[in-house]
C-alpha cells in the first residue's frame, strides 16, 4: 500500500529524514514511536502531501506520490496528481481542526458534499453512522465549544472517515488532550484497528496503547527505522539497545 524509497527530507540544516525504506502492507496497522524529532510527523505529512520530499521516491498503491510519468520521464507530481493521491488518504491532527461555526453532524456532512459531491441526505445518514460508532450520535446538534476536547477529536476522527480513505494517519491524537479524556479516544481508535480493513499508521506516545492497536511497531531515530517488528517482540524483547532505553525512559522496565 505504501512504500518509502530513499527518502530523504530536510529543513534547511535539519535532516529529518535519511535515506528511509519502508513499507506498509493494505490493511496494515503500524504505531511510529521514538524520541520527537525522530521523523515521525514528518512521514505522515508526507503521505497526507504537506510536505515534499527532497529525494528518493514514495509510492501509494503502486503510484508515485511526488513524482508522475510524463512521456515516459519520471517528473515532480502537478497540483491535479496530487489531489487525485490526496483523495485515498485521510488525517486526524493534535489538533482537532473543526469548523467552530458547524455542528458536530455538519463538520461530517460538508466535506463529503463539498469534496466528493455526496447527496445531502445520504452524507447526513453517514454521519450519523460514524457519530454512533465514536459514541456521539446524542452530541450531533452540539457545537464545538459545546464538545470537550476527546469528543471534539472523536468528531474529528468521523470526519475523516466519512471520506472513505483508504490510508488513515493519526499523529499523536492525544497529546491536546486532558489525562482524563485520553482514553475514551484511544478505545475509538482501538474499535477501528479490530474492525476496519483500512491502513492505519499512527505516531503516538501511548506505548500500551500501540501494543494493542498495531501489527507492527516501528522506533524511529534521527530519521531512521532503528528498529521494526511485532509489538510482543518490540516492547517485550527489543534487539537494539537503543530502542531498549527509549522504552525504559517512557515505561519503565520492559515486561
Amino acid at each position: 500500500m505504501i512504500e518509502f524509497k530513499n527518502v530523504s527530507k530536510s529543513y534547511g540544516e535539519l535532516q529529518v529524514l535519511r535515506n528511509l525504506d519502508m513499507h506498509v502492507e493494505a490493511g496494515e496497522k503500524l504505531a511510529l514511536i521514538g524520541p520527537s524529532g525522530s521523523g515521525k510527523t514528518t512521514i505522515l505529512r508526507i503521505l497526507m502531501t504537506l510536505e515534499t520530499i527532497n529525494s528518493g521516491h514514495v509510492m501509494v498503491e503502486g503510484d508515485y506520490l511526488w513524482h508522475q510519468k510524463v512521456n515516459s520521464e519520471l517528473v515532480p507530481a502537478s497540483e491535479k496528481h496530487l489531489r487525485k493521491m490526496r483523495e485515498n488518504v485521510g488525517m486526524v491532527f493534535q489538533q482537532f481542526n473543526l469548523f467552530p461555526h458547524l455542528t458536530a453532524i455538519a463538520n461530517i456532512e460538508q466535506p463529503q458534499i463539498l469534496v466528493k459531491g455526496v447527496d445531502k441526505s445520504d452524507a447526513t445518514n453517514k454521519a450519523q453512522e460514524l457519530l454512533k460508532l465514536v459514541g456521539l450520535e446524542e452530541k450531533q446538534n452540539h457545537y464545538p465549544h459545546q464538545l470537550s476536547g476527546g469528543q471534539q477529536q472523536r468528531v474529528a476522527i468521523a470526519r475523516a472517515l466519512a471520506m472513505d480513505p483508504k490510508i488513515m494517519l493519526f499523529d499523536e491524537v492525544t497529546s491536546a488532550l486532558d489525562p482524563e479524556l485520553v482514553e475514551e479516544v484511544l478505545n475509538v481508535l482501538r474499535v477501528l484497528a479490530e474492525t476496519s480493513d483500512t491502513t492505519m499508521l499512527t505516531v503516538t506516545h501511548e506505548m500500551n496503547f500501540a501494543r494493542d492497536f498495531a501489527d507492527r511497531v516501528l522506533f524511529f531515530e534521527k530519521g531512521q527505522i532503528v528498529e521494526s517488528g511485532p509489538p510482543e517482540e518490540i516492547f517485550r524483547n527489543p534487539k537494539e539497545e537503543r530502542t531498549r532505553n527509549f522504552l525504559k525512559q517512557i515505561i519503565g522496565e520492559i515486561s
